[in-house]
């Protein structure tokens, strides 16, 4: 599976290509701290990359990695993702420290929700957004998407009150499940 944007290729994550990017973003605390958990020391991000492939193994989807075109570095981590206990089907979005500031995280966004409503034939797509995190409100909103809902919390990953970003493949609104 791969999916191209003018800048980024979204890829199956190689953890033979992409783990030492990976853990070195997942060690950043500014990276990790709207993720829910604590800066990941090496045996932490290879069971956090694991996890994602195996949401692909279960779901036949998931997170990709993002590879840039022109440089091959690899910028983060983008894509569909429906973990047990989710609130809804979700895209998500980490992109590595390095690569902050650049319109990747909207770029490879963008791809990922076409792909869930194109490919995956999903009706709608979340973004579960822990309070604080402007960026990931900035890209939700620049991708379409609008405040569905807030609640506390986000078991087992965070206490902290989260923000639900939604939109919906025809353009009506977003149904969350309570």
């Amino acid at each position: 599976m791969i999916i191209e944007t003018e800048r980024l290729i979204l890829r199956h994550v190689d953890p033979d290509r992409d783990f030492e990017p990976w853990a070195k973003a997942m060690a950043d605390e500014n990276t990790v701290r709207y993720l829910g958990t604590k800066p990941m020391n090496r045996a932490e991000s290879w069971r956090s990359m694991a996890m994602v492939m195996g949401h692909w193994a279960i779901r036949g989807y998931g997170f990709f990695s993002l590879e840039h075109k022109e440089t091959g570095a690899w910028v983060g981590r983008v894509g569909p993702w429906y973990p047990m206990g989710w609130p809804a089907p979700e895209v998500g979005w980490t992109i590595a420290p390095d690569h902050l500031r650049q319109g990747y995280a909207t770029e490879a966004a963008r791809a990922s929700v076409r792909f869930a409503f194109e490919t995956l034939g999903w009706p709608q797509v979340i973004h579960a957004i822990i309070e604080g995190n402007e960026a990931s409100i900035a890209v939700a909103r620049k991708i379409g998407s609008s405040l569905v809902r807030s609640q506390q919390g986000l078991p087992p990953v965070t206490n902290q009150k989260v923000l639900i970003y939604g939109q919906a493949a025809d353009g009506g609104p977003v149904v969350i499940p309570d």
